[in-house]
């Protein structure tokens, strides 16, 4: 148990993620709007969501001939939103 937590934090490290993660915690996007909205580029972006995606961060549903994101499931929601909250109290 405890090498699969850190395996969860350890996605949740690198910034480009948690950056998208933080990004999609408000609503699902497409990969356009995310890479657009963050300023990354698009083939960065799918990269990191295929990781995210494998490691059940992330959901997609395909929408004609685009891709739209949303995090998993209200467990990753509730760590996304706690993280960034104890950032803030520790700044």
């Amino acid at each position: 148990m405890i090498e699969k937590t850190a395996q969860l934090f350890k996605m949740m490290s690198e910034p480009t993620r948690l950056e998208i993660l933080v990004f999609l915690s408000n609503e699902e996007k497409s990969v356009n709007e995310i890479a657009s909205s963050l300023d990354i580029e698009q083939s960065v972006v799918s990269h990191q969501l295929s990781k995210l995606k494998a490691a059940r961060f992330v959901k997609a549903k395909r929408v004609g001939r685009q891709m739209f994101y949303s995090l998993y499931d209200d467990h990753i929601t509730a760590l996304i939103k706690q993280g960034v909250e104890h950032a803030q109290e520790i700044n």
